[in-house]
């Protein structure tokens, strides 16, 4: 089993602390095996017993019935209320599952699982752990449906270095293997190709196209993955659901909305299956509206979407450090500045601004650097910012991590994605 301590040491660290604990990510990238596995194995291996430890798999037929967030609570209740001189864990996975139903005892309220939730938080001897998969269910109301009681621990699926510690062997290859295939935790133990491609196909069109369509009750599943398909090829690129829409309408031959791309592209967001970078002016120090750049969660699941077909290593490296930088805690926008030119004003673009706090850093991808020209091009954004936050190329071509004569820190992909390198 691939231990996930990143994520199994917060589980540990906010234990009893009052709180709701939310689990969130895409489908399959290893919320269940963190809390069903890894850390119902650490609560059994410190002395808790299964019988205190209340498992809900609401995905599984057996737990149907508990969809139904008056029936759960209900039930929890009965087990703390008789033992209360216990103390009880609460496991629910994918809440999404639950319904809100009518509370016929009580004016035919509506009730929904957070309400239920909220409810069973106010036992003393009841730790509660929810999962999910979709973020309008839970990440977006975190906040507010739970009263500003919750914990939430965002899990990714596997990184480089989780992946590597699994596979081990030459690191060139492994990395050559992770940027085809991803980090979906299934794949790590899988040998042959046909079964890695079938599996991916698989997740992408019966699970994530299925429940984005069902959940959201789309109309246009065609649609759908005419975006997705676009989402996939522009990695990298800025774009807006403007541009998607008059390329989909050329493309197709039919006109295609820009607030239905729009929505389109929310859904997908929410669940968890793309995210959207923002562009930030450095020297203005404002957001733009538009354009954005949009990045596959799991860079095999986007490869998947193409078929295969479209192997830019460039464009899946920056995917992939855009990932690595998300799942490490900073905030990460794409970085615009100004070049004035023979009066003309031209905008030049730095791929990341990364802040964390009140640190700052720049970096640009880089795949490789293999002439004066394509450096010069590389590095002239990072010379237009005017000041003096550190500035970092990762590239994949250098054997070894150095500083240039600007001050520029040359860093290897290898050594950045398996934590070799302090960025700050």
């Amino acid at each position: 089993m691939i231990q996930r301590d990143r994520y199994l040491n917060r589980l540990i660290h906010n234990m009893w602390n009052g709180e709701i604990k939310v689990i969130t990510g895409i489908r399959r990238c290893g919320k269940s095996v963190l809390l069903f596995d890894l850390f119902y194995e650490y609560l059994l291996a410190n002395g808790v017993s299964d019988d205190y430890i209340i498992r809900l798999e609401l995905d599984q037929r057996k737990h149907y019935k508990f969809r139904d967030p008056i029936v759960l609570c209900e039930y929890v209740e009965r087990i703390v209320k008789e033992h209360s001189d216990e103390r009880f864990f609460l496991f629910v996975d994918e809440v999404q599952f639950t319904q809100t139903v009518k509370d016929k005892s009580n004016g035919d309220i509506e009730i929904t699982i957070y309400d239920m939730l909220n409810e069973l938080k106010a036992y003393k001897n009841l730790d509660v752990y929810v999962t999910g998969s979709n973020s309008r269910m839970l990440s977006k109301d975190i906040a507010t449906e739970f009263r500003g009681r919750a914990t939430q621990i965002h899990v990714y699926p596997l990184n480089f270095e989780e992946y590597y510690s699994f596979v081990g062997g030459d690191k060139r290859t492994a990395l050559d293997e992770f940027m085809l295939y991803g980090g979906m935790p299934r794949i790590a133990g899988m040998t042959e190709e046909r079964d890695k491609k079938e599996y991916l196909v698989h997740l992408y069109e019966e699970l994530y196209i299925r429940d984005i369509v069902e959940r959201n009750h789309l109309e246009r599943e065609d649609l759908l993955n005419a975006i997705l398909d676009y989402t996939a090829s522009q990695i990298g690129s800025l774009t807006n659901p403007t541009n998607i829409a008059n390329a989909l309408s050329s493309m197709r031959r039919e006109k295609v909305n820009s607030g239905l791309v729009s929505a389109y592209l929310e859904h997908a967001m929410d669940a968890f299956l793309i995210s959207m970078a923002r562009r930030y002016d450095i020297k203005g120090k404002t957001y733009f509206n538009y354009p954005s750049k949009y990045y596959y969660t799991d860079i095999g699941l986007r490869n998947a979407r193409l078929n295969y077909r479209q192997y830019d290593p460039g464009h899946m490296m920056e995917n992939m450090i855009y990932n690595e930088l998300v799942l490490r805690g900073y905030s990460v926008d794409v970085g615009m500045v100004l070049e004035r030119k023979k009066g003309e004003k031209i905008q030049r673009e730095i791929d990341f601004v990364v802040n964390d706090g009140d640190r700052r850093i720049y970096i640009q991808s880089a795949y490789q650097m293999d002439s004066e020209q394509k450096e010069r091009a590389e590095t002239q954004s990072l010379k237009l910012t005017g000041d003096f936050f550190r500035k970092t190329m990762i590239r994949l071509d250098i054997p070894h991590n150095y500083y240039d004569d600007n001050g520029f820190f040359h860093c290897n992909l290898i050594d950045f994605l398996l934590g070799n390198v302090d960025l700050f």
